[in-house]
């Protein structure tokens, strides 16, 4: 019998069954979910909508190229129109975050003719070698280097660092305005400032990755709406989808004016099932101001978080935006979160020492203090020596 390919560590738990903000395993405990798949359950699990629209369309057409026409393709554009910029005139829909980082990659090349890329220290964008190729965790390149050649790191919040890396060689930078992989990390409004007016002055295209951050999880439909700047490109992932897999690269008329066709391709990307759920999850953000209720559960949580761990030295910073929240701590934080798994709730790693929560929107405040007080009782347990 076929074993399946690890690359995640296994974490003792067979999920049976899920909806909204929990999950139930084999032997019907019920789980808070703060994990919710790396955030791709933002949205929560099997939200109705979404599966509606899904099983709707799958009775109808289920696969097409784009190089034909779909009714819910036209019906997700006009949807979705509505949460993005009006600078951004196109979308082409992927499958994966990896995927739209690479597509990014391209475009920035291909239309500008320059070839050197900048991305930042604890930048995580992606596993494929274009994506990879802009991560700066060396665990994940080790191996299979030779990446992508003309890229440059830079120091992630410095601006002195970002005059140094961008000039007019400079094809494309690419940032996350919160880091999730990298430690839940936010960009100081000083340092996106500088990026947009520095990329402006020398041409370069500026990528903003909101893959993890974006859909209304940090309290805002995009986080850069925060920082009162707008990219060049931006993507997004992970909820966008509510739980279907789909990626999306927004981009302007100037950019597209510049691509030739046949640059790119995919055989499912867009295709009939992508769009219902891009379309229903959008729909579900609009109908139940999903942003509005993450900023305000999210400042909820925060604030609960830094009266109950305010006395514990163990725990150095309680940082993110929205419900992307990381609880920086003074030790690998593995045993805490085998803690809250065996207390029903799931979190999960950011960075070397950050316990990461991503829970969905439909949190609720009783959610809310049933999780604050167990990570503090783990964390105590962990201080006194007493987390298995």
């Amino acid at each position: 019998m076929l074993k399946y390919l690890m690359f995640y560590e296994d974490r003792g738990l067979e999920i049976a069954y899920a909806e909204g903000q929990y999950i139930w395993d084999s032997n019907g405990n019920r789980y808070l979910d703060m994990h919710t798949g790396h955030g791709v359950a933002f949205l929560g699990h099997r939200n109705p909508h979404i599966v509606e629209a899904l099983v709707n369309q799958l009775c109808k057409v289920a696969t097409a190229s784009t190089s034909f026409r779909v009714r819910v393709r036209d019906e997700m554009l006009e949807v979705l129109t509505k949460v993005v910029p009006t600078k951004f005139e196109y979308v082409y829909l992927l499958n994966s975050g990896s995927e739209a980082v690479d597509f990014a990659l391209k475009v920035s090349r291909a239309v500008s003719n320059k070839k050197k890329i900048v991305y930042f220290t604890n930048s995580f964008h992606g596993r494929t070698f274009g994506a990879l190729s802009v991560t700066s965790n060396l665990k994940y390149r080790k191996g299979v280097e030779p990446l992508l050649p003309e890229v440059q790191q830079a120091k992630y919040n410095s601006i002195e660092d970002v005059d140094r890396a961008i000039d007019d060689n400079t094809a494309a930078v690419i940032v996350e305005l919160i880091q999730g992989e990298g430690g839940v990390n936010v960009a100081s409004k000083e340092f996106a400032k500088a990026l947009r007016d520095i990329t402006y002055k020398t041409g370069a295209l500026l990528i903003i990755d909101e893959i993890q951050t974006g859909f209304g999880r940090t309290g805002t439909t995009w986080l850069f709406e925060q920082y009162g700047i707008v990219p060049d490109i931006l993507l997004a992932g992970k909820a966008i989808g509510g739980g279907f897999p789909v990626s999306a690269t927004f981009l302007p008329q100037d950019v597209v004016s510049r691509i030739e066709s046949g640059l790119h391709g995919s055989t499912y990307g867009g295709n009939p099932l992508a769009c219902a759920a891009v379309k229903a999850s959008t729909e579900v953000l609009l109908r139940d101001s999903v942003a509005k209720q993450a900023m305000e559960k999210g400042q909820y949580l925060t604030n609960l978080l830094r009266m109950r761990l305010k006395d514990m030295r163990i725990v150095r910073e309680i940082r993110g935006a929205g419900l992307m929240i990381g609880v920086d701590l003074r030790f690998e934080p593995t045993k805490v979160i085998k803690c809250l798994q065996d207390n029903k709730v799931l979190a999960l790693k950011a960075g070397a020492t950050v316990l990461r929560l991503l829970p969905p929107y439909m949190i609720t405040l009783n959610d809310a203090d049933y999780a604050v007080e167990i990570i503090g009782r783990c964390i105590e347990g962990f201080s006194r020596g007493n987390v298995a």
